[in-house]
C-alpha cells in the first residue's frame, strides 16, 4: 500500500515553508482547574488520532501532563508552523507566549484559547489557513465549549478568498489581492470567478457575492476577480475603452490549483540538488510552479533515498511508496525499459507512480529523463467546493 509520510496546506511565496498540521495539539496550563481540563482535552483529542501533549506548572504536573520546560518560548518556536496549540487561561497570557515567533497567518500555527472550566474556545490565531477555526468548532463539539468566532468573514458569514482556496487546494499567489477581495466582499462589493481550465465541477451553492463568468471579457466587468488556472493570467487594460482601466484597479487573484502527482525514478545516489533542478524544469516546461505539487511518488525500493525525502521534507509535501506488484497494476504506459525492470522489477517507475498516486488523474506529461532521474507527471481533476 501507498506509504504517506507528511500532510500539507498550502499558498506560499517561493522557497517558504509550508504551514503544516502533522496533527500535533501542544497544550498549556496554570492553575489546578485548568490542568484537570488540560488532561482531558489530551484524552478527547487524543482519542481522534492526534498526538497530544500537555503543559503545566511543576507543582500540576503528573499523570500525563509536563511540567513546563526552562524555555516555554522555545518549546513553542521549535514546533510552530507544525503544531497547534491551545492555551487554559487569559489570552494575554498566550500573546505574550506566541509574540516572538507570529510571522504571518500563512506560515503561523493555529492558536486558541479557552477558560479553565471549558464553556469557550477560542480561535486566536491563524484561523483560517492554520485550521484554529476548525480546530475550535471540533473541539465545541467534543466537549460542548462553545466556540467563538470574531473573524469579520465568520461573524457575517461572507466569502473568504483565503478560506476558499485552503478549501479547494488552490495556490494563493498574491496575498495582498486575497486580502482585499475579502474586504470587498464585506463592503458588499460582487466579485467575478472565472475558471479557466480542462474540465471542472462545481459544488455547493454559490456566495451571493460570488459571480461564475464564462469568460476573461466578462470577469473584465467587476473590479475585483478570481481567475482559477494554472497558467499567469495578464490582466488586459486598453486604452480605446473609456473607463476599462479604472475597473481593472482592483485587479486580479490568481489561484492556481494543487492537483499535481510527480511520479519520479532516480539513480541511487542522486544529489537532492540535481533531483530537485530536474523536477523544477519538467513543471516550468508544463506551465507549472513547485506549489503545485501536492505530492510525490515512487517505487518502494526509493523510500529511503535521501533526495526524495528531502525533498519531501523541504517542501513538506507527502511522498508516497508503491510496490513493484503494484506499479505494475498500472497498464498503460508511453515508454518502457527493459533496464529499468531487471533493477526495480517494473519497466516505467515514473509514469506508473504519477498514475497511482493521483486518484481518477491522467498524465499529462509523459516520462522525461533528466540528469539522473526520470519524472511524469498526473493531474487530479478540479473539483471546486462552495
Amino acid at each position: 500500500m501507498a506509504e504517506e509520510k507528511l500532510k500539507t496546506l498550502d499558498g506560499l511565496r517561493p522557497g517558504e515553508k509550508r504551514t503544516v498540521m502533522d496533527g500535533r495539539i501542544i497544550i498549556f496550563s496554570f492553575t489546578r482547574t485548568g490542568t484537570e481540563l488540560n488532561r482531558k482535552l489530551c484524552e478527547i483529542m487524543g482519542g481522534t488520532g492526534r498526538v497530544c501533549r500537555g503543559y503545566t506548572v511543576e507543582k500540576y504536573a503528573g499523570n500525563e501532563i509536563f511540567a513546563f520546560p526552562g524555555d516555554r518560548q522555545k518549546l513553542i518556536a521549535d514546533n510552530w508552523g507544525r503544531a497547534a496549540f491551545i492555551f487554559i487561561g487569559a489570552a494575554g497570557i498566550a500573546v505574550r507566549y506566541i509574540a516572538p515567533s507570529v510571522k504571518d497567518k500563512f506560515t503561523d500555527s493555529p492558536v486558541l484559547v479557552m477558560d479553565e472550566k471549558g464553556r469557550y474556545v477560542i480561535p486566536l490565531l491563524s484561523g483560517h489557513i492554520g485550521g484554529a477555526v476548525s480546530l475550535a468548532d471540533e473541539i465545541g463539539h467534543r466537549t460542548g465549549a462553545v466556540p467563538v468566532h470574531t473573524t469579520a468573514t465568520d461573524v457575517q458569514r461572507k466569502f473568504a478568498a483565503d478560506v476558499f482556496a485552503k478549501k479547494n487546494s488552490l495556490l494563493i499567489t498574491d496575498r495582498q489581492k486575497a486580502k482585499e477581495i475579502s474586504s470587498a466582499v464585506l463592503d458588499g462589493e460582487k466579485i467575478a470567478c472565472y475558471i479557466k481550465y480542462p474540465e471542472y465541477s462545481l459544488h455547493g451553492t454559490i456566495p451571493e457575492n460570488i459571480s461564475i463568468c464564462r469568460s476573461i471579457s466578462e470577469a473584465e466587468a467587476y473590479r475585483y476577480r478570481i481567475i482559477i488556472s494554472d497558467g499567469p493570467e495578464k490582466e488586459e487594460t486598453d486604452p480605446s475603452v473609456p473607463g476599462k482601466n479604472d475597473r481593472m484597479k482592483g485587479g486580479t487573484l490568481l489561484l492556481k490549483p494543487k492537483n499535481i502527482t510527480a511520479g519520479i525514478g532516480c539513480r541511487k545516489g542522486i544529489s537532492p540538488a540535481l533531483l530537485e533542478e530536474g523536477l523544477e524544469r519538467i513543471l516550468k516546461e508544463n506551465g507549472l510552479e513547485p506549489g503545485q505539487v501536492e505530492r510525490i511518488a515512487s517505487i518502494s525500493l526509493k523510500k529511503d533515498e535521501r533526495a526524495l525525502t528531502e525533498y519531501s521534507g523541504k517542501y513538506r509535501i507527502p511522498f508516497l511508496t508503491y510496490t513493484a506488484e503494484e506499479l505494475a497494476g498500472v497498464r498503460r504506459v508511453t515508454s518502457t525499459s527493459e533496464f529499468v525492470k531487471s533493477i526495480t522489477g517494473v519497466d516505467n517507475v515514473c509514469e506508473r507512480a504519477a498514475l497511482l498516486g493521483c486518484k481518477n488523474g491522467i498524465l499529462i506529461q509523459g516520462k522525461c529523463i533528466e540528469n539522473g532521474m526520470t519524472a511524469a507527471l498526473a493531474r487530479r481533476p478540479l473539483e471546486i467546493h462552495f
